[in-house]
């Protein structure tokens, strides 16, 4: 589904984070790749580059993109837009969702799933064919919003939120918790095909992250061929999530991969192991690197001095 190679990221406008402040090169060379219906986790300390990985997927315009192989389900995400990237079925979880006053949590769905064609909504009502707007920005039918509602109040009910959080302004006045439910809501809403959730467990109280991951358990059960990649620091979330892979990324690149176990060993011992295991692998690589330039050195020195005594003996044969 998702296949990154190669994939290098530099700063091109104003950083957008802290941790990406004041550098140039974030991701230096990012190799993974995510099959339909996996679930993957990528982990690592701050400012190892992971959020700024999601945003780059998601296609995020104030970064400097280069990548051997960038693709999602064969389409070259190089050449896409945020917004066709969003139609085709990628969706991000944001870590700091914005407050939008006004526009109500129920209006934005209704728009995001007019906008990628799978609402049961129709595009426009009876006057809105009189008049001939036939735009998704026109006024929808009664009995399709009343559908809509309808499912969406299914999931509030997983999520524990009442139903009158659809009429309130998105993420205006949110408690953390409620905005990460809220970006859970929405993913569930619109059934993406990959899901990036960016630290969906910061700010989750053990009843919160309970309830969160429950949805997401049941979102992969109803939704088996969507993948998702879960961004945390913490290997806490994974105590409610089995995930396929384990990817640990410090200093822009993916240094190791694995299960679970891979997981358990950071939460035990933290990320210092890893970085002291990249120190020792790069002190033998530099080590074995100078003695194979140590001993071409003496090679060649050696086959010098061979040459030279040949030249000597040819030299005193001539002159008898």
């Amino acid at each position: 589904m998702l296949a990154i190679r190669g994939l290098k990221v530099s700063i091109e406008g104003p950083a957008s984070t802290k941790v990406t402040a004041g550098k140039k090169e974030i991701l230096k060379g990012i190799d993974l790749e995510v099959g339909s219906g996996e679930i993957h986790v990528l982990m690592g300390p701050n400012g190892s580059g992971k959020s700024t990985l999601a945003q780059v997927i998601a296609g995020a315009p104030q970064f400097k993109v280069q990548s051997l192989k960038f693709k999602f389900e064969g389409r070259d995400l190089m050449k896409l837009t945020p917004d066709k990237r969003a139609r085709l079925g990628i969706f991000l979880a944001f870590q700091h969702p914005v407050e939008i006053p006004g526009v109500s949590v129920f209006n934005v769905l209704r728009r995001a799933k007019q906008s990628n064609g799978k609402s049961a909504i129709p595009l426009y009502n009876s006057v809105a064919r009189k008049k001939k707007i036939y735009s998704p920005l026109a006024t929808i039918d009664v009995g399709g919003a009343r559908i809509l509602r309808q499912e969406l109040v299914g999931y509030l009910r997983d999520l524990k939120l009442s139903e009158d959080f659809l009429s309130r302004s998105l993420n205006e006045g949110f408690s953390g918790g409620e905005k990460k439910r809220s970006e859970i809501l929405q993913m569930m809403a619109l059934a993406p095909k990959l899901v990036i959730l960016d630290e969906i467990d910061s700010g989750l109280d053990v009843d919160g992250l309970k309830t969160v991951t429950s949805a997401i358990n049941q979102f992969t059960t109803k939704n088996p061929r969507s993948s998702i990649l879960i961004i945390t620091h913490y290997a806490r979330i994974l105590r409610y999530l089995k995930p396929d892979f384990v990817h640990i990324m410090m200093d822009g690149i993916i240094v190791k991969s694995g299960s679970m176990k891979l997981a358990r060993q950071i939460e035990e011992r933290g990320y210092e192991v890893l970085n002291d295991e990249r120190l020792k692998t790069n002190a033998n690589v530099i080590a074995s690197e100078a003695r194979f330039a140590s001993e071409a050195r003496r090679a060649k020195q050696s086959k010098s001095m061979s040459f030279s005594r040949m030249r000597e003996s040819d030299s005193e044969s001539s002159s008898e």
